[in-house]
């Protein structure tokens, strides 16, 4: 269709205490004023804009969109009151009259949330959590912004989503529905939709055409389905492609053809092996099992609410290369964009997606609050429904979990809410996605880790020994982990530290006690030790889950990405910058990965994934140092681990013979202090892992004492920084303003060398800051002189 030459421009804001001022749309308040200290749920908020819109003509109509307004909002167009808005999560269109609208005032009015938050309603709650105001239950708003412990603010008030004008020509699409389904080899596409003429507008015929890699497939719209033979199937990353087929409705009328996008669909099987409250989640993918690992998702401008498609894809690209293949859209939230369900698509990250329900007592008995929630779980179901990223539907967070605490039945938790209602309406949807009444759930309390789907914190939040993670028996973790991981910025790692609201403890603390045990006493007093710990710790679990014996079906990491600066629960800081930790757990997550895994008197076993859809041909060494530079035993072979397979070899069955590789007999002094397992194929090191029997290195080195020299070649494109050590050079952080490194966080074997290339980072334009190497057991960083690359 023609691009629309309407506009809306020159938005303003103001607060009844505050000037007119520029803003954003979308976006916040918070994002207009550049600061998040005030609370913006305390007063009104007012916002404004011009709008320019010609006259349709007899074969046209115009369409006014609000996207979504937090949160109890009233619309005037041209003095008119159009709009009366309730909900963040709801979506308006007006149909303006066939007048233009030129210089027209578009006014939106954005009561205060605090008064109707301090109301007091019935029926009481049966349960009152403490993560934020307690009348949220009754307002249908985003909890991030208004959570004290971990997202204290600030809170969206505002058009957060995109206010547009459309200009429909000649045909309009109401009530577009599009799904895939398999049947054997061959992919079958359904299409409903009703074609509305405009004016005088006759329509003839309507053909549906598909576009695929095997060429195009075209059929009369109401000839469905639609039969794709031998259809390229849609893959997570981690193991295959994901293929998307584009579809268009060709329409065919008495004043032309009208050609009308109707997205991209992939084709693919989706499965859950077993039952959700007994057995987790255990995807199966056109057939095969997927281990879904990944993180709970954060909006990527937490201020605003108005991040750009660049750094949506910028950010989903991290998750995909990060080796994560699942992100959670958490019930703490909001739904995301159009934009960031494309991004899924496109780049194979599977997207669990929580209805926007999270541990509140909801008074689902209010019949204009049913008749909302529906309404919302509808339009959520009509969007997401053809997407082949859609892997998980759950009903909510923590609702079971907080009802259960203060020991209310799980039965009452569910209700009719999240236990008719919802999955009724999925089923509805025809989505073939699996729904989790609520994250965690499952067993005689929603928050037994060992039965259905947890959120699982035994080693994290609460502080367990490693041992743990195979006693808990986890199925999935829909959370799990919560570290305070430090920032790559030393005068950021006192701040932004998440706390449960109550606690006597903040999250920093559960980090210090994991640096206690694998660094010593002193480590708490040093930051490249502490930023090591939350990455080990990560690596640690994952790497129990990952193995082919375990029950566990995957886990996603709380959270991806910080709200605020400093040592959030983030795998990135909130500028988009990658933590340590993120190094860590890229590594485990890898598609093909190598770890090691302590089974006291079984010895150490190495194992090796390959979630790709070829077999794994390569080489597998493992090696044994004295002092973490003497090497003492070293074997290596020949390995094939099948697609979609992990494959396991004791360190002792590699070598041999017996050499105590665990330490757990203890008949003399340990005969070595690390062993380093490597897959390599000819001269390309694949993955890596190191383990350390008797314990991590506590005693820092110099340089000189590691042997450790390194050497910066400059290029026009970037840099490549190589480095060789005599010694174990444990977790280097190669720091280097404006210059992305390809690797970091790593460790270099004994003997052996690394060379990281150092590219301009996304968005282009050089940070100022001086670049430098430290390591774990490294006494002073080691300087690096950059030049600017032309």
């Amino acid at each position: 269709m023609p691009p629309l030459p309407d506009a809306i421009t020159g938005w303003e804001v103001s607060s009844d205490q505050a000037l007119w001022m520029p803003a954003g749309v979308p976006g916040t308040v918070a994002g207009a004023l550049g600061e998040t200290a005030s609370d913006y749920d305390a007063q009104d908020w007012w916002f404004r804009a011009r709008v320019d819109a010609d006259a349709p003509a007899d074969d046209e109509e115009v369409l006014l969109h609000l996207g979504g307004i937090a949160t109890l909002a009233d619309v005037w167009l041209d003095g008119e009151l159009v709009v009366q808005s309730t909900s963040m999560f709801e979506s308006h269109v007006v149909t303006l009259e066939r007048r233009a609208y030129v210089g027209v005032e578009l006014l939106i009015g954005c009561r205060a949330l605090a008064p109707v938050l301090a109301e007091r309603r019935s029926p009481r709650a049966r349960w009152r959590p403490r993560i934020a105001p307690a009348g949220l239950r009754h307002v249908r708003t985003m909890i991030l912004g208004r959570a004290p412990g971990f997202a204290a603010g600030p809170a969206v008030v505002g058009p957060w989503r995109p206010v547009t004008l459309e200009r429909r020509r000649l045909v309009a699409l109401d009530g577009l529905r599009v799904r895939t389904r398999m049947a054997g080899n061959s992919g079958l596409l359904d299409v409903a939709v009703t074609p509305r003429p405009l004016g005088s507008i006759e329509i003839r015929e309507v053909t549906v055409v598909l576009s695929s890699p095997n060429g195009t497939v075209a059929e009369p719209l109401g000839a469905t389905p639609i039969v794709v033979p031998d259809a390229a199937r849609w893959w997570p990353h981690t193991h295959g492609e994901p293929v998307r087929h584009g579809v268009q409705l060709v329409i065919e009328t008495n004043h032309g053809s009208v050609e009308l996008d109707a997205g991209t669909v992939g084709f693919r099987t989706l499965e859950n092996d077993g039952d959700v409250e007994r057995d987790g989640i255990h995807l199966l993918i056109n057939g095969e099992p997927v281990f879904a690992r990944g993180a709970v998702w954060t909006p990527v401008d937490f201020t605003t609410m108005a991040p750009d498609d660049a750094s949506l894809r910028i950010a989903l690209e991290q998750v995909r290369s990060a080796g994560m293949n699942m992100v959670r859209v958490p019930g703490t939230s909001a739904y995301e964009s159009p934009a960031f369900y494309d991004l899924c698509d496109e780049l194979g990250v599977l997207v669990w997606q929580d209805f926007m329900f999270a541990n509140f007592d909801y008074s689902i008995e209010d019949a204009a609050f049913r008749s909302q929630v529906a309404a919302e779980a509808r339009t959520v179901l009509d969007q997401l429904g053809s997407r082949p990223s859609l892997a998980v539907l759950c009903g909510n967070s923590e609702v079971e979990q907080q009802a259960a605490m203060f020991g209310r039945p799980v039965t009452e938790a569910r209700g009719e809410l999240f236990g008719v209602l919802l999955p009724r309406l999925v089923r509805e949807a025809e989505v073939d996605a699996p729904y989790v009444p609520s994250a965690p759930c499952g067993g005689d309390l929603p928050f037994r880790p060992g039965v259905g789907v947890a959120n699982y914190f035994g080693v994290g939040g609460y502080r367990r020994g490693f041992d743990d993670v195979r006693r808990a028996n986890v199925r999935f973790a829909a959370e799990c982990l919560a570290l305070s991981n430090l920032p790559n910025d030393d005068g950021l790692c006192d701040t932004g530290i998440p706390a449960d609201v109550g606690a006597d403890w903040n999250f920093a603390d559960v980090r210090n006690h994991y640096a206690v045990e694998l660094y010593g006493a002193d480590a708490t007093s040093r930051l490249e030790s502490g930023r090591a710990t939350s990455g080990e710790v990560m690596a640690e679990v994952f790497g129990e889950w990952r193995r082919a014996e375990s029950p566990c079906g995957g886990g996603l990491v709380l959270w991806l990405r910080d709200v605020q600066p400093g040592a959030g629960w983030g795998l990135v800081d909130h500028r988009g910058e990658p933590k340590v930790a993120y190094h860590h757990v890229r590594r485990i997550l890898a598609p093909v990965a190598v770890w090691m895994v302590d089974e006291g008197q079984g010895g150490i076993d190495v194992h090796v994934a390959n979630d790709r859809p070829a077999p794994l041909i390569a080489r597998l060494r493992v090696a044994c140092y004295r002092g973490r530079q003497t090497k003492v035993e070293e074997a290596a072979r020949g390995i094939e681990v099948p697609p979609n397979h992990v494959s396991r070899w004791g360190v002792e069955e590699l070598v041999g013979h017996f050499i105590d590789a665990s330490y757990a007999f203890r008949f003399g002094p340990p005969g070595f202090d690390l062993i380093v397992a490597s897959v390599e194929r000819g001269d390309e090191l694949v993955a890596q892992a190191f383990r350390h029997p008797v314990g991590r290195p506590v005693e820092r080195e110099t340089a000189e004492a590691l042997g450790l020299v390194c050497e910066l070649r400059e290029g026009g494109n970037g840099s490549v920084l190589r480095m060789e050590t005599a010694r174990l050079v444990q977790g280097v952080r190669v720091h280097t303003p404006g210059l992305e490194a390809d690797d970091n966080a790593f460790s270099i074997e004994p003997g052996g060398s690394r060379s990281v290339a150092l590219r301009l980072t996304p968005g282009g334009g050089r940070a100022s800051g001086p670049a430098f190497v430290t390591a774990v057991n490294l006494v002073d960083a080691i300087p690096l002189h950059l030049t600017t690359p032309a």
